[in-house]
C-alpha cells in the first residue's frame, strides 16, 4: 500500500500566518504540522509516500523533509497542485504514483493521538472498495458527516447545515485503484472544487465502502481554534502512539 499526503491549498483561514508559509509547515507544539501525517503512515507500515503540495512555498517541503531520512525513509515523492481544485483534484495528481495499488490518503492538517494500524490491515484484507474513519465531534457542520443506521453507513454529507449525526469523516481515506476513475466522473461543487465527499459517495453507491471509528483523539488544524487545540493535545498527551 502507498501513502499520499495532501498538503496544498492556500490556508486562507489562517491568514496572516499563511502569507509567509504553507499551512502545513506551521508548528504543532514542537514539530511542523506535516511531520504528523508522515509519522501516521510510517507507523502503519507505509513507507512509499508522496506529498502533494502547491502555492508559493512548495519548495520549503523539500528543504524541510528531503528524502525523509528523519522518518526512516529512503525517498519521498512530491507533486505540485496548481490552483485550488479541491482535495479530489489534488489526489488525482498521484494516479501515476499509485500504479494500481491500494492507497492511504491523509490530509496534511490531520493529527491523531494513536494510529491507523488496524484500519490499514483491515483494508489490506478487503477485496476492493474504500474505507473511511469516523470520529464523534462537537462541530460536525465543519466536516463531511456520516449517517449510520443499525451499523450501516447510509450517507455522507459535506458540511451540512443540519447534520444527521455528530460523526465526522476524518481526513484519512483508504482507496483501491478505482478512486482515480471515480474522480474523473465527479463534477465541481458550488465552491468550484472536486469534493472528496463525492468520491466517497461514489464508493457508497457502489456498495464497497466500509468504515471504522478511530480510537483516541483526532483534530484537524485548519483554523486558529483547531491549530491551538492540536498543539495543546500534542503537548499534553503526545501523538502517533503505536502502542
Amino acid at each position: 500500500m502507498k501513502g499520499i499526503i495532501l498538503a496544498g491549498g492556500l490556508g486562507t483561514r489562517l491568514n496572516p500566518l499563511t502569507k509567509i508559509t504553507n499551512k502545513h509547515l506551521l508548528p504543532i507544539y514542537d514539530k511542523p504540522m506535516i511531520y504528523y501525517p508522515i509519522q501516521t503512515l510510517v507507523n502503519a507500515g507505509i513507507k512509499d509516500i508522496m506529498v502533494v503540495t502547491g502555492g508559493n512555498y512548495a519548495g520549503d517541503f523539500l528543504r524541510l523533509l528531503g528524502n525523509g531520512r528523519e522518518f526512516g525513509l529512503s525517498h519521498i515523492h512530491y507533486a505540485y497542485q496548481e490552483g485550488e481544485g479541491g482535495i479530489a483534484e489534488a489526489l488525482s495528481l498521484a494516479a501515476w504514483f499509485a500504479e494500481g495499488e491500494k492507497i492511504c490518503v491523509v490530509l496534511g492538517d490531520n493529527i491523531i493521538e494513536k494510529n491507523i494500524i488496524k484500519a490499514v490491515k483491515d483494508f489490506e484484507m478487503q477485496k476492493n472498495g474504500a474505507k473511511i474513519l469516523l470520529k464523534e465531534v462537537p462541530d460536525p457542520e465543519r466536516f463531511g458527516v456520516a449517517e449510520i443506521t443499525n451499523g450501516k453507513l447510509r450517507s455522507i454529507e459535506e458540511k451540512p447545515k443540519a447534520p444527521k449525526s455528530n460523526l465526522a469523516v476524518i481526513g484519512i481515506y483508504l482507496y483501491d485503484d478505482r478512486v482515480f476513475d471515480f474522480i474523473k466522473g465527479i463534477k465541481p461543487s458550488d465552491r468550484g472544487e472536486l469534493e472528496i465527499t463525492d468520491v466517497n459517495n461514489a464508493y457508497l453507491k457502489d456498495g464497497t465502502m466500509t468504515w471504522e471509528t478511530l480510537n483516541g483523539w483526532w483534530t484537524d488544524a485548519g483554523t486558529f481554534e483547531s491549530l491551538l487545540r492540536a498543539s495543546i493535545l500534542v503537548s499534553q498527551t503526545g501523538a502517533n502512539n503505536i502502542s
